[in-house]
């Protein structure tokens, strides 16, 4: 199957990043390289794009289609939390500007058998990088029903996550659950009819906890944050697309961290602290899709663009 994604707030990401002809750039989370793609036309010969994905089909993918470039393109195979290290290996200290588009991509949705989607039946994996052997199956086979409450009440944020995993728990007793059909099966059963009928798909939000808890969404994001910040230039940008509130509330929270890292308390006349400012939040509200990318692309409705610009050291 051909990867097939469109990048979500296309426009509005690569012109936050400020493009400099001769710069460095890092998208952290590849995918098909629709950001990238755009980021290179916009590059000289002297200018440098570096593209991070630990998914080996976004990688083939986007080695496609970024072809034409391949002269000032670097793609390396990798988490974006191994950045630093990914960047020093290959002989770059700072780099002018850093995307990530957070998330499953539309083709990991679309390809059935990467278990992604509660749409079709498929072994439970959800794996972003296959060379983890740990997959979705494990986790809804071997945690225990209070762990499986905290992921889906935290991470899907559904309010019959004790329910749900209950249900899980006594239907594994029986057999292995070993796909998503049978999965969702199992969480249908356990949220009342009436509710099924009115709030969406209702295996959507315990399919996002499982894929979060298993690939470690939130705790890469969250650790990687102000290492990406570090490894800006002066006046660099770090633009980041978000799909739900659990991560926005981290970039939210960490970018205003760095633009106002003061911990005196308030009624101290001047700050003794010592931590400085690390540049400043340009996205005081979110931006977020256009009334057409939202027709066009349905997968855009939730996405929020914010963006970091470094100040001077």
């Amino acid at each position: 199957m051909e990867f097939q994604h469109k990048s979500v707030l296309l426009e509005e990401t690569v012109s936050s990043l400020n493009i400099k002809p001769d710069g460095i750039y890092v998208d952290g989370t590849l995918g098909g390289g629709g950001h990238s793609l755009e980021i290179c036309k916009q590059l000289s010969e002297q200018g440098r794009l570096i593209g991070i994905d630990q998914d080996d089909a976004a990688i083939a993918a986007a080695t496609e289609r970024l072809k034409e470039h391949k002269d000032k393109v670097t793609i390396v195979r990798s988490n974006y939390c191994n950045m630093k290290q990914c960047l020093k290996d290959i002989g770059v200290q700072k780099v002018d500007g850093i995307i990530l588009d957070l998330g499953v991509s539309s083709y990991q949705l679309d390809t059935v058998e990467r278990g992604f989607t509660y749409r079709e039946d498929a072994p439970l994996d959800m794996r972003m990088d296959r060379r983890q052997t740990y997959t979705a199956k494990d986790i809804v086979n071997e945690y225990s029903e209070m762990e499986l409450y905290r992921i889906i009440r935290d991470y899907g944020e559904d309010r019959f996550a004790k329910n749900i995993a209950k249900h899980i728990v006594r239907a594994r007793a029986e057999k292995p659950i070993e796909t998503t059909n049978e999965l969702t099966e199992i969480i249908k059963n356990a949220i009342p009819a009436k509710i099924r009928k009115t709030g969406g798909h209702p295996a959507k939000r315990t399919f996002q906890a499982i894929r979060i808890e298993l690939n470690k969404e939130l705790e890469v994001l969250e650790n990687t944050l102000d290492e990406m910040i570090d490894l800006l230039n002066e006046d660099g940008h770090l633009s980041i697309i978000t799909f739900h509130s659990l991560e926005d509330r981290i970039v939210k929270s960490n970018f205003r961290k760095n633009e106002n890292p003061c911990i005196c308390p308030p009624e101290f006349p001047v700050c003794v602290c010592g931590k400085k400012s690390k540049g400043k939040v340009v996205t005081r509200k979110p931006i977020l899709p256009s009334e057409k990318e939202l027709e066009e692309n349905s997968r855009s409705k939730s996405a929020k663009l914010r963006v970091f610009v470094r100040g001077a050291e």
